[in-house]
């Protein structure tokens, strides 16, 4: 027997996560840009984009300390 699966169950929950958190992890992990690539394309620095993404990450993976 199988099951159909929907997108629902893949997508991730963004809603913890601040504006500047979301923007990134959408651009990093959902649109394909690269941490420095998006960095410049913002003006923001690479360690900046890093730290967000990393906080995002683990705000989404629900691991302690977030």
């Amino acid at each position: 027997m199988t099951f159909q699966s929907s997108l629902f169950h893949y997508e991730a929950d963004l809603s913890a996560l601040t504006d500047a958190e979301r923007e990134v992890f959408q651009a990093v992990e959902q649109d394909g840009f690269g941490v420095r690539e998006y960095a410049r394309k913002t003006g923001r620095k690479p360690g900046t984009v890093g730290n967000l993404l990393a906080r995002a990450r683990q705000k989404v993976g629900g691991e302690a300390g977030a």
